[in-house]
Parts: C-alpha cells; sequence; structure tokens
C-alpha cells in the first residue's frame, strides 16, 4: 500500500498558490492539500470525458452561445448524476487511502468543493471544447 501511496503523492503537480494553513478549515485544507492537485493531473482527462460527452448528447453543445455552454457545463455537472459520479471517481481514484478516510468523514461538502472546481475548470477551458471536424 505504501507503494501506492508514495506513487501517487509523487505524480501530483505542486500547486504554489493553494495554500495550506492552522485557521483554514478542514475542508479547505483537505481541498487545497488534495482535491486541486488532483483535478491539475487529471485536468487533460477531464477536458476529454466532457468532449465525450458532448458527443453523445449529438454535438448541440456547439450550436450554442457562449452563455448556453456555460449553462450546458453547469448543468452537466449538477445534474446529471451519472456524469457527476463518474467525475467524482476520477478524482477520487487517485486519494491515498488516508485521504479517502479524510473524504469520507465530510464527503457531501467536499463533492460541492470538488465539482465546483472541475465546473471552474471547464468553464476556464470552453475554448479547447470546440468542434473540430476530422
Amino acid at each position: 500500500m505504501e507503494n501506492r501511496e508514495s506513487n501517487l503523492l509523487a505524480i501530483r503537480p505542486q500547486l504554489l498558490n493553494a495554500r495550506v494553513s492552522e485557521n483554514m478549515s478542514n475542508d479547505e485544507q483537505f481541498q487545497n492539500k488534495t482535491i486541486r492537485p488532483i483535478i491539475k493531473l487529471q485536468g487533460d482527462l477531464l477536458i476529454e470525458v466532457f468532449k465525450n460527452y458532448i458527443k453523445k448528447r449529438k454535438n448541440t453543445f456547439y450550436e450554442l452561445s457562449l452563455e448556453k455552454r456555460f449553462d450546458f457545463i453547469e448543468n452537466a455537472i449538477q445534474k446529471d448524476m451519472k456524469f457527476r459520479n463518474s467525475l467524482k471517481g476520477m478524482i477520487i481514484g487517485q486519494f491515498t487511502v488516508e485521504e479517502y478516510l479524510l473524504y469520507t468523514k465530510n464527503s457531501s461538502a467536499l463533492n460541492k468543493r470538488m465539482m465546483h472546481i472541475v465546473k471552474e475548470r471547464l468553464l476556464d477551458n470552453a475554448q479547447l471544447l470546440e468542434y473540430k471536424v476530422a
């Protein structure tokens, strides 16, 4: 198990602006120490997964205005439980056992934080979601 843990921690990017301090809540510390680096690590995969989500919905996303695209992203993450659970799995699967045990103590609040960060990541990378004709 220690090999898995050290390997997971070794591949995570170091985020200099994701500070962790004593006066932060446990959830905020977990978000900055664990969730943000994992989402950064999984960033390219999250974008490709969302592109596939768009494709499965007949590419209607590409016909929308920018504002409607943002709504589409938000609705996909907030209302499509299968998609949401898939995203959570990609992140939770990168937890160490210790992190998972911490996560289970307040999973509901941490899931909200996690999905908010994923949504922001997709919104910030909306230009990468342009339709490309092969």
